[in-house]
């Protein structure tokens, strides 16, 4: 049991304690459903690798200081129930890019083969019946869809009260339905371009559904909800969640676009290539479109949504991004939404070390380097 004098105790290492809750809970999963069929051990150890092999634990940890700062304990039986509650963002997340990975057709992870991309490989090397692709693609949903259904088995089943769960119950339903909402959204705005929406309006409710709302501000609820916060507290924490959430995802972007591929994991430009239509992109077509730079404009376009878009071509839409500002009004917007997410903060008048550690981690999501 984690003690508050304790140097090991959970707000010191928190991501090492939901990685432990983690993976004596998959090893237990996995037990139950190979008894019942075998052949399942392969699709359960895929979803251990992949929830288990990466991640900051962002969610858990926003979690857990929402909890902290509205009063919960830092120790103790009732900490040690939160924290395997809250552990259960981790399998949302999984279930969320093993998705996306698929919609997005993306071929790496973290540096690995995505899910789809592994499982269609095993196809291949095996010699079996009909088409790889469609069997990866298959795999993917399906081991998505058992991260999801386990993410409720683990919260549900944490020795929470009644109360608690019934607090809670807010923030964990809408969490999810926000985030498949986002990734609709996301999707659809590939394809109608964010009608009728204006492209900066429709990339920033991407923005915020897609990623702010289940990756910090909703975490944040659900761990004050779990403190029995009052309105007061839980809207402050939310909007500070908000506003650190959107801006998280817009330094995404900008490291989608620019960063380096042994530090992000992904190709850089992938989602150029996917046709994700960011705030960073649609900042550059308007400002190119206002300028008369309809060569600038069609270029963009032709890049945006090609696969075998060229490591030049990639070069020439990032000089222009520059060129046409919209680097520079991205970074704006982080800016500002880290100002105003900081003052909401303030106002919430948290038990302490929580405020502290959560603007420290408001100034690590948003100031990632390239």
């Amino acid at each position: 049991m984690h003690t508050a004098s304790d140097p090991k105790s959970i707000d010191d290492t928190l991501p090492t304690a939901v990685q432990d809750v983690l993976a004596t809970y998959l090893a237990a999963k996995r037990a139950q459903l190979t008894a019942a069929e075998p052949s399942a051990g392969d699709a359960v150890d895929a979803l251990a690798d992949f929830v288990l092999g990466g991640g900051k634990r962002i969610r858990p940890t926003f979690a857990w200081w929402g909890w902290r700062g509205a009063g919960g304990a830092a120790d103790g039986a009732e900490a040690e129930k939160v924290l395997t509650a809250i552990s259960a963002l981790e399998l949302i997340q999984g279930c969320a890019l093993v998705h996306d990975d698929l919609m997005d057709d993306s071929a790496l992870r973290r540096g690995k083969p995505t899910v789809h991309v592994d499982f269609a490989g095993r196809h291949r090397a095996a010699g079996w019946h009909g088409d790889p692709d469609k069997f990866g693609a298959a795999a993917a949903i399906l081991i998505g869809d058992l991260a999801l259904a386990w993410a409720d088995d683990l919260f549900t089943e944490a020795g929470l009260t009644a109360a608690q769960l019934l607090a809670a119950g807010p923030a964990w339903r809408g969490m999810r339905a926000e985030m498949l909402a986002g990734q609709y959204l996301d999707v659809l705005t590939q394809s109608d371009g964010g009608a009728p929406l204006p492209p900066a309006e429709a990339a920033m409710r991407v923005a915020r559904l897609k990623t702010a709302a289940y990756t910090v501000e909703r975490p944040l609820h659900l761990g004050a909800a779990l403190a029995g916060a009052g309105e007061r507290t839980v809207g402050a924490l939310r909007a500070f969640g908000g506003d650190i959430g959107v801006a998280f995802q817009l330094r995404d972007d900008l490291l989608g676009m620019f960063g380096d591929t042994a530090v992000t994991g992904k190709p850089a430009g992938d989602d150029l290539r996917e046709g994700k239509r960011t705030l960073l992109i649609a900042v550059a077509v308007t400002n190119a479109e206002q300028a008369g730079r309809d060569a600038t404009v069609e270029m963009i376009h032709e890049a945006l949504g090609n696969p075998k878009l060229s490591a030049d071509d990639l070069d020439r839409v990032r000089e222009a991004l520059v060129d046409l500002g919209a680097v520079a009004e991205v970074e704006a917007r982080i800016e500002r939404l880290t100002g105003t997410a900081l003052e909401a903060l303030a106002s919430a008048e948290l038990a302490a070390p929580a405020g502290d550690r959560l603007a420290a981690l408001a100034d690590a999501a948003t100031r990632r380097s390239y």
